[in-house]
């Protein structure tokens, strides 16, 4: 590792070299009547022409933002009229997709340009500017090393791996400068071995020689990562796959994948997010060694599962090889690389909403608690339609490098057109259900009226209450099939509410069970819940228990969580499990860790991620931040610098469960 590089990085040295300009382009571009399209190449080619290149000693993989700003490309009143006319989703830049870095770093940019558009030419034409810049740089700094790739690259084919590494940062760049955000790596070991393979057989690196380069390469990932579009600082969406199978159902991981998670745990900073593909055949020392960069604190690697997501994909109609080349958005949602164009994050649905209108509205009406429960579906139902009919009409800002790295042409649509819903509060809504079930219908102990109104008062003259019902009764996350079974019967009921419905695309609408920030934002639109949870509290995040349910331990979580019907729900969002930092002291704390995955996998669980906490580091870190700088959390489909979060998003953190072994 370069020791000096990796220190002015994590200090943030470099941003002396940044700048920002002041030009008022929405202006300019109204004035002259051009269309999106036309604005996205102009701003792209005067943004590469502003760009002052900056090569740092010892750097091996170069390129680094120094404009620190995209100006705006309409005036506010064309955002408004283009508003009014089309859904947009987010920013309106193109986000959460795979594009295909890796047929330009084989063919080069010169061959793409010659098929790409004309808006393509343009922006091939300014990265390779700025490129010529870079060398011109290297040139007179003497850096040979430099110099000869980017003489070769990004013009020409990569022939070796650092040329291979070199073009991908320059392509990686150029979207960003773009303007598309959560630009994803996709699966990086499986397109990117052959050339350390090269190198390796050629001479050209050791194993050491390699690791080395890639880190540098895993450090050009935080050069300007802090100015990616983000919920929070961290939440950028650099996510790399790792491992799987191919379509012939061959596995992928190799020598690079590897080198992969070390390089990650040597660095030990939150870019870039890795991501494993496991299934019933991947050998336990695969685990233990993933579990190391789990005991290194990043939050990562977030583990997806062969067996289950490729045949719950081919199901929703993706094609076999598609299906067996899937990676994950930003956060963790499932994607095709190259050609889908699924918009995976587009809207939100809240079980417990569901849960508190059916109690509110019909819980004294209902004679049973089957009965009950139909009211809890109609209203999932209900939601699901408004959803889906409020989407229409969906417009993406053109993305002309983007579309030179796509293999569709993304500024129209791709071959597949899908949209994502999360699933926000699972275990929220299955705890509530089961008091419901057990205290009132089963047992009658409980008056109807008299939960709803304890409910409405947030058990503030109820104590007793509040307490039976949030430590008492049953919970998610016990291996209790009393409660696990509601919470299949909900999954189960949230996939069918999308069944049969086409989006303004063309694509059906996926079911998944991630939350992303939602699990603060739907726990505000409701008072408390049944479940014993006050107004106010967050639900889990993504796929996981209630943060205050009481549970067995990690064992049984993940008995409960890995009964249910994924292929009913693969839009992707993991179990979620926290650990203290003191189970992974020794190769036996890490071992039992990585067999604990393993049964996750075995049992068909579909994607998990694992997190080291240590409460009494973050608690002193929201003291003394300037203490704990490295301090690495995961939130939920990301990871962060803790003392980075607004406090909100801490505390959640603080207050997830810390399991031992």
């Amino acid at each position: 590792m370069n020791k000096a590089f990796y220190e002015t990085i994590l200090n943030k040295k470099h941003h002396v070299y940044r700048h920002e300009v002041s030009w008022n382009l929405a202006e300019e571009y109204a004035s002259k009547g051009l269309t999106p399209i036309e604005r996205m190449v102009d701003r792209f080619e005067r943004l590469c022409k502003e760009e002052t290149p900056v090569i740092f000693e010892n750097e091996q993989i170069v390129f680094m933002r120094t404009v620190s700003n995209l100006p705006a490309i309409f005036t506010e009143s064309e955002w408004d009229e283009i508003k009014a006319k089309h859904f947009i989703h987010e920013l309106g830049f193109m986000s959460n997709l795979s594009p295909n870095y890796y047929d330009a770093i084989a063919t080069g940019l010169l061959l793409k340009k010659e098929s790409a558009d004309v808006e393509g030419k343009r922006v091939i034409d300014a990265i390779l500017d700025l490129s010529d810049r870079y060398l011109k740089e290297a040139e007179r700094l003497g850096r040979d090393d430099v110099v000869e790739a980017l003489s070769q690259v990004p013009r020409y084919p990569a022939r070796t791996f650092r040329e291979a590494l070199q073009f991908f940062r320059i392509l990686h760049y150029a979207l960003w400068l773009e303007g598309d955000y959560h630009n994803t790596i996709g699966r990086f070991d499986r397109y990117v071995y052959p050339y350390l393979k090269h190198d390796l057989d050629a001479g050209v690196h050791t194993v050491d020689s390699a690791l080395d380069l890639l880190e540098d390469f895993f450090l050009s990932f935080n050069k300007d990562s802090d100015l990616y579009i983000g919920v929070q600082q961290g939440d950028n969406g650099q996510s790399m796959m790792l491992g799987g199978v191919d379509e012939h159902g061959e596995d992928v991981f190799n020598l690079l994948s590897e080198l992969c998670l070390k390089a990650s745990c040597n660095n030990r900073m939150i870019d870039p997010k890795i991501n494993l593909r496991v299934s019933k055949n991947t050998p336990k020392e695969r685990y233990t060694e993933a579990t190391r960069l789990t005991k290194a604190g990043l939050g990562f690697p977030q583990y997806s599962n062969d067996d289950v997501v490729i045949p719950a994909l081919k199901a929703l109609g993706y094609e076999h090889e598609d299906a067996c080349n899937y990676t994950v958005a930003a956060c963790w949602e499932f994607i095709v690389p190259f050609v889908g164009a699924d918009v995976a994050n587009i809207g939100a649905m809240s079980y417990p909403k569901a849960v508190d209108l059916a109690l509110h509205n019909n819980l004294n009406q209902c004679d049973t608690y089957e009965e009950f429960f139909e009211c809890v579906k109609n209203e999932i139902q209900k939601e699901s339609d408004r959803i889906a009919s409020g989407i229409n009409n969906l417009w993406f800002i053109p993305s002309p490098m983007m579309n030179v790295l796509m293999d569709c042409d993304i500024n129209t649509c791709g071959k597949y057109n899908n949209f994502g819903i999360h699933g926000t509060g699972i275990a929220t809504a299955a705890d509530s259900l089961a008091v419901i079930k057990k205290y009132v219908y089963e047992e009658k102990s409980l008056d109807k009226q008299a939960l709803i109104d304890a409910i409405d008062d947030n058990f503030e003259s109820t104590p007793e209450l509040l307490h039976q019902l949030r430590y008492e009764a049953p919970k998610l996350g016990n291996n209790d099939d009393f409660v696990d079974s509601i919470a299949t019967e909900l999954l189960d009921a949230f996939g069918e509410s999308l069944k049969g419905k086409t989006n303004c695309r063309g694509g059906i609408y996926r079911a998944g069970t991630g939350s992303a920030m939602y699990y603060l934002w739907h726990a505000n639109e409701i008072g408390a819940s049944a479940d014993g949870r006050r107004a106010k509290e967050p639900f889990g995040t993504n796929y996981s228990v209630s943060l205050f349910a009481k549970v067995k331990g990690p064992v049984s979580v993940i008995a409960s969580m890995t009964k249910q019907h994924f292929e009913n729900a693969i839009n992707g969002g993991p179990l979620t499990l926290e650990f203290h930092q003191s189970v992974f002291a020794d190769n036996d704390g890490i071992e039992k860790v990585g067999m604990l995955v393993k049964a996750f996998v075995d049992r068909g669980g579909h994607q998990l991620q694992l997190n080291t906490i240590n409460l009494d580091k973050m608690l002193d870190a929201q003291k003394h931040p300037e203490n704990h700088r490295q301090l690495v959390v995961r939130i939920w489909g990301w990871s962060a610098y803790f003392v980075e979060l607004d406090k909100e998003y801490q505390d959640h953190v603080i207050a997830r469960q810390a399991y031992t072994l």
